[in-house]
């Protein structure tokens, strides 16, 4: 007597059909060959770079929605730093994966780590390191990087009334997220400090908190 039914491990046309059927409901947008964003080769656009004019208008749009729902220039760049927390959070683990493999170390002093934000961090998002890294004479918990031209605040017209604002708080939200994400949480704060021949001048100031120098202590010993 034969039977329709499958064989024990074929698998059926059915469960094919459902599978597809599954997968093009999941939100998930499919080339021709079946591939979504997530198989791609994450070193395979190491090198690219992103048009400047489209970060410009995509980072004002940023600054425009935030602005709608503050209260004044601490609570916009608070929102700012928010916004760029997690992007942070996501570039700690791809710039470790792109690391050649004797050299990919996730950094477990405060030394390393602000030198990894000073120059690999620095590198991906704007092609080159920061300007200066220098450690707090009078407060062992604070770091300090400087950029003599944030390209976030080239792009951003500031009205006199909130000449205060600077929205490189968006980029200390990156660096803050790095910071948590390897283990050393910290408060990270954008400072305007302007000269004659570099306006623009803004110093990240990195404030560790205590655990963070009762470890690297322990690990001095």
């Amino acid at each position: 007597m034969s039977s329709s039914a499958p064989r024990p491990g074929a698998p059926s046309q059915q469960t094919s059909s459902q599978a597809v059927q599954r997968a093009s409901t999941s939100g998930l947008r499919y080339s021709s060959n079946r591939k979504t964003i997530y198989d791609r080769n994450l070193n395979r656009s190491r090198t690219a770079e992103l048009s400047r004019a489209s970060f410009a208008y995509l980072f004002g749009e940023m600054v425009t929605y935030a602005q709608r729902r503050v209260t004044g220039i601490q609570d916009l760049e608070k929102r700012l730093n928010v916004q760029g927390y997690p992007i942070g959070i996501r570039l700690l683990d791809l710039l470790l994966y792109r690391e050649p493999p004797r050299t990919a170390q996730r950094p477990t002093r405060i030394l390393p780590l602000v030198q990894f934000i000073h120059t690999t961090l620095w590198r991906h998002l704007f092609s080159r390191t920061a300007d200066a890294l220098e450690r707090s004479k009078d407060n062992e918990d604070e770091y300090m990087i400087s950029d003599n031209d944030p390209v976030v605040n080239q792009y951003i017209s500031v009205p006199k009334e909130m000449s205060q604002l600077n929205c490189a708080a968006y980029v200390a939200g990156i660096i803050e997220g790095v910071c948590d994400g390897t283990g050393f949480p910290a408060r990270v704060t954008a400072h305007g400090v302007g000269t004659e021949l570099w306006p623009g001048k803004t110093v990240f100031l990195i404030k560790f908190q205590p655990e963070v120098l009762e470890r690297e202590a322990f690990l001095q010993k």
